[in-house]
């Protein structure tokens, strides 16, 4: 690259890549028009301040952490966990590294330190991030069974056997005995 503006635009049309990745498992289940990783990542990044700042830590911190975890997925594509027995999981921060080659300095090490802060799982912030993957797909799962989608089981129990904080079980016992739509009657 010849200039740091050219690499961040650069970069930024790899981001927009996400917005036309649809999450793949979603099809094994039966929906016929999953959301984009994009979408998945927004609402992950609003739910990992959430429970940041529910646990103490620092909102803004686990919603950046958040908003980089799937990012590698330009690169990849979405993998689904059937996938796992046929290939080997890539290293997100491998796929960082080379995807931020193009960035100055700062933004580069900025990229670099949340993607591998987020796979450490090291840091409250980060168990925060991880949490919320975990939430927003069983919220989506939830929104999938509301919509007649049957076949959501198995993401439904997946997401709530893996999460770490107090807030993200107690956030996901609510979900379970919510309606999706319980936000329009507040």
């Amino acid at each position: 690259m010849t200039d740091s503006a050219e690499g961040i635009a650069t970069f930024g049309y790899e981001l927009g890549v996400l917005k036309r990745i649809r999450r793949a498992g979603w099809w094994h289940a039966g929906v016929r028009d999953p959301e984009s990783v994009a979408e998945h990542t927004m609402r992950v990044s609003q739910l990992a301040a959430l429970l940041a700042a529910e646990e103490g830590a620092d909102p803004a911190r686990a919603a950046y952490l958040a908003l980089w975890h799937d990012t590698q997925e330009t690169r990849t594509g979405d993998l689904p966990h059937t996938a796992r027995p046929y290939l080997d999981k890539p290293d997100p921060r491998r796929i960082t590294e080379d995807q931020t080659t193009p960035l100055p300095g700062t933004a580069r090490a900025s990229v670099r330190d949340a993607v591998a802060e987020y796979e450490q799982a090291a840091t409250p912030e980060a168990r925060c991030a991880r949490d919320a993957d975990r939430l927003e797909m069983l919220l989506q799962a939830l929104e999938y069974r509301a919509a007649g989608v049957e076949g959501v089981g198995e993401w439904i129990d997946s997401a709530t056997g893996r999460l770490t904080t107090a807030i993200a079980r107690r956030v996901a016992e609510a979900a379970l005995r919510t309606s999706p739509l319980a936000w329009r009657n507040s």
